[in-house]
Parts: structure tokens; C-alpha cells; sequence
């Protein structure tokens, strides 16, 4: 049945989508229907492949530069505590000024290659991953770290061996909402300036009124975006097994 339930969502969006085609008898060329996208994809694939891999790089590149910095600033605010009033005003204007305002400016500096959209990537996955390990890191049991003193553990092996493990089920969290909007950032630095990717082809498709080529576009970035999703938390639940039943999809 697990493996059923995503062909039966899948035909029922394309169901309702089709309805949507034929009561708002929109154009094609406004909304055009499941088929004519899907003959697009047939007609289109190697191209859409080619544009979908750079798009599918840029997101994973972006997916571990974001975690590794995220997972250090988290454990550098958690260790040094005047590193707290140094950092945590860069996490707060991070999130206030809009990533979105500053793609034109990335692409100015890195150019229009890959930096700048990794570089979206990055920024767009760094709070999440850096706010959640560090509600995790300063969360930890406090039993278990007043036994631990007690033992005679030093900060550093507290640190290593109770409140790292004990804040690795909030790492998890902010690392899948980190993978859902990783290709946010990508498909943005696309279409500020770019020579490539699925944000590029949505672009040069909407200049030439291609609607059902956007669609395709869209969809094969769904369908990356779903399955990149889907192979983290399978990592995930892998590497914490012990909470496999409360955290991702369900089987």
C-alpha cells in the first residue's frame, strides 16, 4: 500500500487538475491540461533532465553547506556563551531582511554560475538547521547533565556524549524542513540571473508563452524536491532509529 498511495495521489491531482481544464474552459496557453503536459515531458525529457541536474546540484550543495555551518554555529553559540550575543543578532537579521531581496546581489558578487544559487541555498537552509540544533543543545535533560558532573565529566565530554546525541532528534527536525525549502533558494538565484536550470528553462518558457513546458519544469522540480525529501528522512530515521515511529512520513 506504500508504495501505491503516491500513484493514487498522483492521479487524483492530475484528476483534479483536468476538472480545473474543463470548468474554467481556460486556454492552454493560460492552464493547459495534465496531458499536454505530459506529452511536453515526453517531447522535452533530455532537456528538462540536463536543467533539472544542475537545479538538483545546486539544492544538495546548498543542503550540506547550510547544515555544516548550521551545526557549527549552533554548537559554537552552545559552548562559548558571549559567542550567543555575537551570533544570534546575525541569525535574527538573517531571517529579517528577505533572502529573496539579496539573490541580485549574490549574483553580482559570485556571478551567474553555480556560487550564487548555492550560495541562496545556503543562506535559505542556515536558520532552520542553526535554530533547531541549538534549541536541542540547550534543551538537554538537566538529570542527566547533573549526573554527569557528578561523575566527573568534563564540559567537553558532556557535550560530546550527552547533550550532542540528546539534540540530534531536533538536528533531524530542522534538517527536513531544511530539505523542503532548499529549492527555494536555487530556483530563486535562477531566475535573478542564471544560464541554467530548471529556474532558467521556467523563465525562457514564460518569454515564449511555452505554459505547458513551465508546467513540466515545475513538475520535474516537484518531483526532485519530493524524492530529495523523502531519501533524507530515510537517512534520518536510519541514523536515529529509535525515533522512526514519531518523525517523517509514516509507512
Amino acid at each position: 500500500m506504500s508504495l501505491l498511495r503516491p500513484v493514487i495521489i498522483l492521479l487524483a491531482l492530475a484528476g483534479l487538475w483536468q476538472a480545473v481544464v474543463w470548468i474554467s474552459d481556460a486556454p492552454a496557453y493560460i492552464l493547459p491540461g495534465p496531458a499536454r503536459v505530459a506529452a511536453m515531458l515526453a517531447a522535452r525529457w533530455p532537456e528538462l533532465l540536463e536543467h533539472g541536474a544542475l537545479t538538483l546540484a545546486e539544492i544538495v550543495l546548498g543542503l550540506v553547506l547550510g547544515t555544516l555551518l548550521g551545526t557549527t554555529s549552533a554548537l559554537i553559540i552552545a559552548w562559548f556563551r558571549p559567542a550567543r550575543h555575537w551570533l544570534m543578532p546575525v541569525l535574527v537579521v538573517s531571517q529579517a531582511i528577505p533572502v529573496f531581496a539579496l539573490a541580485p546581489i549574490l549574483v553580482l558578487w559570485l556571478g551567474y554560475g553555480m556560487a550564487s544559487k548555492v550560495a541562496m541555498a545556503t543562506l535559505i537552509i542556515y536558520f532552520p538547521v542553526t535554530a533547531a540544533f541549538f534549541d536541542g543543545l540547550r534543551r538537554t535533560e538537566p538529570g542527566w547533565l547533573d549526573l554527569a558532573r557528578t561523575m566527573g565529566g568534563s564540559r567537553s565530554s558532556i557535550l560530546r556524549h550527552i547533550r550532542i546525541p540528546a539534540a540530534l532528534p531536533a538536528l533531524t527536525s530542522g534538517l527536513r524542513v531544511a530539505t523542503a525549502v532548499a529549492p527555494i533558494g536555487a530556483v530563486v538565484g535562477e531566475w535573478v540571473g542564471s544560464s541554467g536550470g530548471l529556474g532558467y528553462l521556467m523563465l525562457q518558457a514564460n518569454a515564449r508563452m511555452q505554459i505547458d513546458l513551465m508546467f513540466a519544469a515545475l513538475f520535474v522540480l516537484g518531483v526532485f524536491a519530493v524524492g530529495l525529501y523523502y531519501a533524507v528522512d530515510w537517512a534520518l530515521r536510519r541514523a536515529l532509529p529509535w525515533q522512526a515511529d514519531d518523525a517523517g512520513p509514516t509507512d
